[in-house]
């Protein structure tokens, strides 16, 4: 046990947990920002906050999401940064677990960046998975010293990561349409 508790206090996991928790969370921001007259009708989709509201919520939250995702990038600024990812996916998760047990799942997330993905426990489960990391990327780490050899691990680990959160999300994006197809 205290063996796995400090592989995940070793610097290089936390950098590379915060940077690709950086990635998805400024991807995610750059999505909701280039177009957010979509974004806006989508969190209106949620039926949370009073029409004339969801203008303010879809501006405020990809600024809060730009602002989690640069802090987390360095590790002076990643616990700050930590709080903000937490307090945003916890903001997010709770609004598509409320529309799931309403039965409102033909909406589009508004993740970002991938349209048609509807509302679903996996979107749940998913961002439970990602403050796991946030949790994990605000540790402040053992203290030692990186190497040449530790960035570039850091380095393979993001692309790693980010490809599998890609992964994950376009299965879950397909999964409707294969159990259709299956009936």
């Amino acid at each position: 046990m205290e063996t796995l508790l400090s592989l995940f206090s070793d610097p290089v996991v936390t950098r590379a947990l915060g940077a690709t928790l950086s990635v998805v969370l400024l991807v995610g921001a750059w999505h909701k920002l280039k177009d957010p007259l979509v974004f806006s009708a989508a969190v209106d989709n949620y039926r949370l906050v009073p029409e004339r509201l969801s203008p303010l919520v879809a501006g405020v939250l990809p600024i809060v999401e730009l602002a989690a995702g640069g802090l987390l990038l360095f590790p002076e600024t990643a616990f700050i940064g930590g709080l903000l990812a937490l307090l945003l996916l916890a903001t997010v998760t709770s609004a598509v677990a409320i529309n799931v047990l309403r039965g409102h799942t033909k909406i589009d997330c508004g993740c970002g960046g991938l349209s048609g993905q509807p509302l679903s426990w996996a979107l749940v489960v998913r961002n439970g998975l990602l403050m796991g990391m946030v949790a994990l990327a605000m540790q402040e780490g053992a203290a030692r010293t990186l190497v040449w050899a530790d960035y570039l691990t850091v380095g393979g680990a993001v692309l790693a990561l980010v490809g599998i959160y890609v992964s994950a999300n376009q299965l879950m994006t397909n999964a409707p349409l294969a159990l259709a197809v299956r009936k």
